[in-house]
């Protein structure tokens, strides 16, 4: 049977992030995904429009019905956006997690702002995340602006990824997974926290690519790798390989003068044992 993988995350219209997203990194990575939706987002790579959020109870039902109907695996969250809908996601999951039976591994992607620039998560539920999701979480996964956000402090070179991840780590107790995208140097570099150590991947950076969801596709591919019983460090290293070569082999149209990029989820190249490898040996390691 196929492993059955969580995802709670928003809903993007344009299929690049989000929850469609999610699904087909899943599916892609051959594990069942099912969705609890928070909001429904109007975006397309480059702008978000418009935000409605899911009255929390809906949430708290979807998570319900699908802990009572499937044996859940793994679990994501993405776009939680306010207060009242994280509250209402610890709860349940609390509540799901004490029936009894494997507890499901919970991959947190502290969404906050959309690659757009757009925030997709009041300013008043940062503490909430601080204070009841991240202690819950197996790993999580902050880019450098989430970093940001939980830390209050930029983080602008690669030594000072390592410094938030360990900051990180002793205050939330659980593995981190500090992306480092957004430097803007020639790799890709993300530094994974877990058990003491810390473990560097470096992928090439794909430039001139204009898309979203990546950071959603990388969290989805951990949870999924994670749920069909890979060790950690291999979850995190197959799943940057996916997301490198989704981005590297992306989608392209132009409509009316606009051009619009996604990611690539079903390319033979980010999918299966044909996929290109990326990392020559295993990842470095350093004691934390």
């Amino acid at each position: 049977m196929l492993p059955v993988v969580m995802t709670i995350a928003g809903s993007d219209n344009s299929a690049g992030a989000g929850a469609q997203a999610d699904l087909k990194t899943m599916s892609a990575l051959g594990v069942y995904g099912v969705t609890a939706i928070t909001c429904v987002v109007a975006e397309v790579p480059g702008k978000v429009s418009a935000i409605q959020p899911v009255e929390p109870r809906i949430v708290a039902e979807q998570i319900r019905l699908l802990f009572e109907a499937f044996p859940i695996a793994a679990v994501k969250t993405g776009m939680l956006y306010s207060r009242e809908i994280i509250a209402t996601v610890c709860d349940t999951l609390e509540e799901c997690f004490a029936r009894g039976g494997p507890r499901p591994f919970l991959v947190v992607d502290p969404v906050m702002v959309a690659t757009s620039g757009e925030p997709l998560l009041r300013d008043d539920a940062v503490a909430l995340y601080r204070e009841r999701l991240l202690p819950l979480a197996g790993i999580i996964t902050p880019n450098l602006d989430e970093v940001r956000s939980l830390l209050g402090r930029s983080v602008t070179s690669v030594d000072e990824m390592a410094s938030a991840g360990r900051e990180l780590v002793r205050t939330f107790k659980t593995a981190v997974l500090v992306k480092g995208g957004h430097l803007r140097e020639a790799a890709a570099v993300d530094l994974l926290f877990e058990k003491r150590k810390m473990h560097e991947f470096r992928a090439r950076r794909v430039p001139g690519v204009s898309t979203h969801g990546t950071g959603c596709s990388y969290s989805a591919a951990i949870a999924a790798n994670v749920g069909k019983g890979l060790p950690l460090v291999a979850a995190v290293s197959d799943a940057k390989r996916f997301v490198t070569a989704a981005i590297a082999h992306f989608l392209r149209w132009q409509v009316g003068g606009r051009t619009t990029d996604a990611l690539h989820h079903f390319d033979p190249r980010a999918v299966g044992a044909g996929g290109p490898r990326i990392f020559p040996g295993d990842p470095p390691v350093k004691e934390v």
